[in-house]
């Protein structure tokens, strides 16, 4: 069979999907805490500036912010591989929306263990780190895995700017073989898996969880 005689492109382009939207994911949950941490603030210039973040990059199109990221910053002097500036790009796409999901778990926090921890004397930080967080997280498995699962996708544009993934070694390869759709219906099985496992990682993570509270 044809496909089989390209199991190594197969298995590089998928690593390379792997790497993307394991590091642009990771990358999204510190950028997403820290612009939702200055959304909840109570300094009103840095609850501006998380705004204008969550705005600006959930309403870019990753594929025109990949194009700035990649060739635009470079000519500012901001000089990135073209993999990073994948992972960038994602990162801060992922970032606006993983934002709105753990101020969606902050909120979830019962508002008489904040009062409580405030009477103790707990400053916002400390408040944060020990109380509100940590219960945030809990209550926001599943938006993780639906921006994660959100970043697996995006990863797919990456053979615009020339980062050889799996969608892009997938279309090399029908470009060569000439094989119509069967080239693009592995990729699909394949990241109709990844996603599947991430949802399935995310239910028994939050079971777990569940049964921890």
């Amino acid at each position: 069979m044809v496909l089989w005689d390209y199991r190594g492109e197969f298995l590089d382009g998928l690593g390379v999907t792997l790497q993307l939207t394991v590091c642009a994911f990771a990358g999204a949950v510190v950028v997403g805490t820290l612009v939702a941490v200055l959304r909840i603030c109570p300094v009103t210039p840095l609850r501006a500036l998380g705004a204008v973040f969550v705005e600006v990059f959930r309403n870019v199109p990753v594929m025109s912010l990949l194009i700035l990221v990649a060739f635009a910053l470079p000519e500012i002097g901001v000089m990135m591989d073209l993999t990073t500036s994948v992972i960038v790009a994602m990162t801060c796409v992922g970032g606006a929306f993983l934002c709105e999901a753990v101020r969606g778990g902050v909120n979830a926090v019962p508002a008489g263990q904040i009062e409580a921890a405030r009477s103790l004397g707990f400053t916002f930080s400390g408040l944060l780190r020990t109380v509100v967080l940590p219960q945030a997280f809990r209550s926001m498995v599943q938006p993780l895995v639906t921006v994660f699962i959100g970043i697996l996708i995006s990863s797919s544009l990456a053979g615009v700017i020339g980062v050889r993934d799996l969608t892009a070694t997938v279309s090399s390869i029908n470009n060569r073989e000439a094989l119509g759709l069967t080239t693009f219906l592995v990729a699909a099985v394949l990241y109709l898996v990844i996603a599947l496992t991430a949802e399935g990682v995310g239910a028994r993570l939050e079971k777990r969880l569940r049964i921890l509270r």
